[in-house]
């Protein structure tokens, strides 16, 4: 793996900051920021400079260490849990639809709870940071080798969205698969959808791949169905932002679309992601808040100027959800979960409740 698809989130030296590449700036320039005050944590994830569901709760994760450290030293356990709620709270409203970000404070939080009163506390902090994003490298790698045994050297795949290293960290979910693969000699082509109207597919998924040395072609959202009707592709693969209990997924919109049209042409269509993004506790797609975002990204945002009169009504929600009956498997780091997703995601998470480790398998592919 190339040096450029890890550290994209990471703490400062001194650790008393968080560095993130800001995606927004890719692929025509590559800028990474400090980040400091709460603020400036909140605008980057609400903003996409920090973007992909396990990727905004690893650098949530980091935020709020740093944010810890803005504490006195002094301050009581009941002090310094009520500062940190209150921090954690205002990064979560930043985006509510990916779970991770929630998950990820969340947990951050339960360890200050059970280190408030030491002295030690920001030592527990920094040590589950690094953690939560150690384990996601683990849980890719092992998403990957299960998502390579779908597939075979030579196939084609169309991804929506992106959920690369750049949205996770190393391999990624949807296209960890494809990058491992590569390393072992595999060769697959990939059709991106550009993925309105932030354009993740273009800016982000076709460079990390051409970048990987990844056969990639770019497409419009709206050209899915003539390269699934010309038999280019064999599979799709998308990551997620939730999935709800009975397996169905929210994933950047036009996901949805996507699965459709693969039903129609009798491509299998799978969602790869973390157990982490799994939400038990939400029963349905109905369940899912879903983000309605500035209109002005569809009026403007890209162009030179304005593609659409002031006084035209824009409506921009940023996910949809895929209905489980069109989901051929959610992959996880666990293994692949088939339909009734009710039955395979929770045996998965009684696995995980028992602390069972997952186990990546010794080798993908066909």
């Amino acid at each position: 793996m190339s040096e450029y698809l890890s550290d994209h989130v990471h703490l400062s030296d001194d650790g008393t900051a968080v560095i993130i590449l800001d995606q927004t700036q890719l692929p025509n320039r590559t800028e990474y920021l400090t980040l400091r005050t709460a603020k400036q944590m909140f605008d980057a994830i609400q903003s996409l400079q920090v973007r992909g569901a396990p990727c905004i709760g690893i650098c949530a994760a980091y935020d709020l260490y740093v944010l810890a450290q803005r504490i006195p030293d002094t301050a009581s356990a009941e002090e310094f849990m009520s500062k940190l709620n209150e921090q954690a709270n205002y990064l979560a409203s930043s985006r509510p639809t990916a779970v991770n970000l929630r998950w990820a404070l969340d947990r951050m939080l339960d360890t200050a709870k059970a280190h408030a009163a030491d002295t030690d506390r920001l030592t527990a902090l920094h040590s589950e940071c690094i953690a939560i994003h150690k384990e996601d490298i683990a849980m890719c790698r092992s998403i990957a080798e299960y998502g390579l045994s779908l597939i075979s050297d030579g196939d084609g795949i169309l991804t929506h969205c992106n959920a690369g290293p750049l949205a996770t960290s190393r391999y990624g979910t949807a296209l960890g698969p494809l990058f491992l693969g590569k390393e072992r000699g595999m060769n697959f082509h990939v059709f991106s959808d550009e993925t309105r109207p932030l354009l993740q597919g273009a800016r982000l998924t076709s460079y990390e791949l051409s970048r990987g040395g990844i056969d990639v072609t770019l497409i419009c959202d709206n050209m899915a169905s003539i390269v699934m009707k010309n038999g280019w592709v064999q599979a799709c693969f998308v990551g997620c932002d939730r999935v709800a209990a009975n397996g169905d997924a929210a994933n950047k919109i036009g996901t949805s679309g996507v699965a459709i049209l693969a039903k129609h042409y009798g491509i299998p269509f799978y969602v790869l992601g973390p157990t982490s993004t799994i939400d038990i506790s939400c029963a349905t797609g109905d369940d899912i808040p879903i983000e309605l975002r500035d209109p002005n990204e569809i009026r403007e945002k890209f162009y030179a100027e304005p593609m659409a009169l002031p006084e035209v009504n824009c409506y921009n929600p940023a996910f949809d959800v895929t209905d489980h009956t069109l989901i051929s498997g959610i992959i996880t780091e666990y293994g692949i979960c088939r339909a009734p997703y009710t039955e395979s995601l929770r045996a998965v998470f009684d696995r995980k409740n028992a602390g069972i480790p997952f186990e990546t398998p010794e080798k993908g592919g066909n």
